[in-house]
C-alpha cells in the first residue's frame, strides 16, 4: 500500500517542522486522516508526487519502481537522518538497487553519507584442469650468477589439485563525504588436496587496506588495494593483477584521466597456488603513468608506463630481469553489446637477461572480443567471448597474472586461443568457465610438445 510504503520512508527522514504548513496538494487525503501529516511533509520535501499531481490514491498498490522513485528521492536527505534511518534507507536501498540501477540512480551514492558502513563479500569454488607437459628452456641469464633454465617440467593440474575455494570479506567505512577507508579479508585459494588441518591460521590475511580520498578533480589512494592491474583497470593485465602496496594519485574528468603512482608488488598474492613460486617479483618495486581518454559510449584508449626496481627481497640476487615497460589499449563498444579490446606491450628487460632469440627485450598482444554482459543482480544475463594472445619468451616477467589463464609456465613463448562466458544462474550467483585452445610455442629450440590446454570453471557468490 502506498500509504504503508510512505510511512516508512517518513521513518527514515527528519524532515523541518516547518513542512507541517505547507499546503496539501491531494484531493483525496482530508485534514483528519492519520496520514494526514506525513503525506504532506512528503509531498513538500518532493518524496511523492501522486498521481496527475491531484491525487494521491493510498488505497493503490504501488509498482516497483515508483517505490525505487521514492527511494532515490528518500536517499537525497540522508544528511538529515539518524543512524538508524540510514540504515532503513540503506535496507530499502539495497531491495530495489536493480530498479534505481535501471532509474540512472547508483545505490553506491549510499557510500556517500558520512558514518555508513557497507558490508560485502563473495565466495568462489573453483575447477582449473591441466595435464602435465614439458616447455621448452628459456635463456634467462642473471648477470651474477650466469644462471640459465633448461625445459621445465610443468605438473599441470588434475584430481583433487583441481578443486580450490576462496572466501573474501569487505568492509567500506565513510570517514566524511570525501574520504573512505576500506578493508579486506580473505583466504587463500585453499585446495582441496590441501592435508592441513581445518584450522590452520596461516590462510587468511589482509588483501585490502585502503584510504582514499577525493579532492575536486583528485583521486588519492594509499595502503593496499586487492588489485591492481599493470595498464590499468581496462587493459589485459598479462604481467599483473593482484594484491598491491602503493600511493597513488589521480586526476579525472568525463573525458580523461591521469595515475601516478608508486608501489610493491606481492609475491603469493592472493592466489598462492600460481603468484610468485618462483620468487620471481619478490621485492620487486615500480613506478607508474597511466593516461586515458574516454568517449560516450564506454569507450575507452590508454597508454602506461612502468620502471621496475628490486631490493629487500629473498632473493639471490637483487636483479629483476625487467628493466621497464610501455604499453598500450583499446576498448571500444559498438552496436548494443559488443566491445573489443586489444592491447599491445613492450618489455624491456635488464642487463645481462636475454630471450631464447637472444634479444634484450620482447613484446606481447591480446585482442579479445566480447557479446553481452553478465550482471551479477540480473538472473538470466550473460555474456561469451573469444581471445586470442601472442606472447614474446621474455615479455611475461612471473607477476599474478590478471589473465584468468593460471599456468605461468605457458605464459611466456606461446600463442594460444581462448573462449569463454559467464552466465547468472540467480541473483549474485555467477558462473564462469573458460577454454584454451590452439596453443603453441612461438620458439622451440629443443622441439618440446606443445603446451596442454587449460580449462576453468568456477561459481562466485556475492553477498
Amino acid at each position: 500500500m502506498k500509504t504503508k510504503f510512505a510511512t516508512a520512508l517518513m521513518a527514515a527522514l527528519t524532515i523541518s517542522s516547518a513542512c507541517a504548513f505547507a499546503a496539501n496538494p491531494f484531493v483525496d487525503v482530508p485534514s483528519d486522516s492519520w496520514a494526514y501529516k506525513s503525506v504532506v511533509e512528503l509531498a513538500d520535501a518532493g518524496i511523492i508526487q501522486g498521481v496527475d499531481g491531484q491525487y494521491f490514491q493510498g488505497n493503490r498498490n504501488i509498482t516497483r519502481y515508483e517505490a525505487a522513485e521514492m527511494v532515490a528521492k528518500a536517499m537525497a536527505h540522508m544528511d538529515k537522518a539518524s543512524v538508524e534511518q540510514r540504515a532503513l534507507i540503506n535496507k530499502l536501498a539495497d531491495e530495489y538497487a536493480d530498479e534505481l540501477n535501471n532509474l540512472g540512480v547508483r545505490v553506491s551514492a549510499l557510500e556517500s553519507r558520512v558514518g555508513n558502513v557497507k558490508l560485502s563479500g563473495d565466495a568462489r569454488v573453483r575447477y582449473r584442469h591441466q595435464t602435465h607437459y614439458t616447455a621448452p628452456g628459456l635463456k634467462i641469464q642473471d648477470k651474477v650468477n650466469n644462471y640459465q633454465r633448461g625445459d621445465v617440467k610443468a605438473a599441470g593440474k588434475k584430481n583433487d589439485n583441481s578443486w580450490d575455494y576462496r572466501v573474501r570479506l569487505r568492509a567500506d567505512a565513510q570517514v566524511n563525504k570525501n574520504t573512505v577507508v576500506r578493508y579486506g579479508l580473505s583466504t587463500d585459494s585453499i585446495s582441496f588436496a590441501d592435508n592441513h588441518t581445518a584450522n590452520d591460521g596461516d590462510n587468511i590475511f589482509t588483501d585490502r587496506a585502503e584510504v582514499r580520498t577525493q579532492a575536486g578533480h583528485f583521486q588519492f589512494n594509499v595502503g593496499r588495494t586487492d588489485k591492481y592491474i599493470i595498464g590499468g583497470p581496462r587493459s589485459y593485465g598479462l604481467n599483473y593483477g593482484d594484491i598491491f602496496d602503493r600511493a597513488e594519485m589521480k586526476y579525472a574528468t568525463d573525458n580523461v584521466a591521469v595515475t601516478a603512482g608508486y608501489g610493491k608488488f606481492k609475491m603469493t598474492g592472493s592466489d598462492k597456488t600460481f603468484a610468485g613460486v618462483d620468487k620471481s617479483i619478490d621485492g620487486v618495486k615500480t613506478g607508474y603513468g597511466e593516461i586515458e581518454g574516454f568517449f560516450g559510449n564506454g569507450s575507452a584508449v590508454g597508454v602506461y608506463y612502468n620502471d621496475f626496481t628490486r631490493a629487500g627481497g629473498s632473493s639471490y640476487t637483487d636483479s629483476f630481469r625487467g628493466d621497464d615497460l610501455w604499453g598500450a589499449y583499446v576498448s571500444y563498444n559498438f552496436g548494443s553489446k559488443w566491445n573489443l579490446l586489444a592491447n599491445y606491450e613492450h618489455v624491456s628487460l635488464s642487463h645481462g637477461y636475454k630471450t631464447l632469440d637472444n634479444d634484450d627485450s620482447a613484446n606481447w598482444w591480446a585482442a579479445q572480443l566480447t557479446y553481452g554482459k553478465a550482471v551479477k543482480s540480473q538472473p538470466g544475463t550473460w555474456s561469451a567471448w573469444v581471445e586470442y594472445l601472442n606472447v614474446e619468451d621474455g615479455a611475461y616477467l612471473g607477476g599474478s597474472t590478471n589473465s584468468w589463464r593460471f599456468d605461468s609456465d605457458a605464459l611466456n613463448n606461446i600463442k594460444t586461443w581462448g573462449v569463454g562466458g559467464s552466465y547468472v544462474v540467480a541473483k549474485n550467483t555467477l558462473f564462469n568457465v573458460y577454454q584454451s585452445f590452439g596453443s603453441k610455442w612461438k620458439t622451440n629450440k629443443t622441439h618440446a610438445d606443445d603446451p596442454e590446454e587449460q580449462t576453468r570453471a568456477e561459481f562466485v557468490f556475492s553477498f
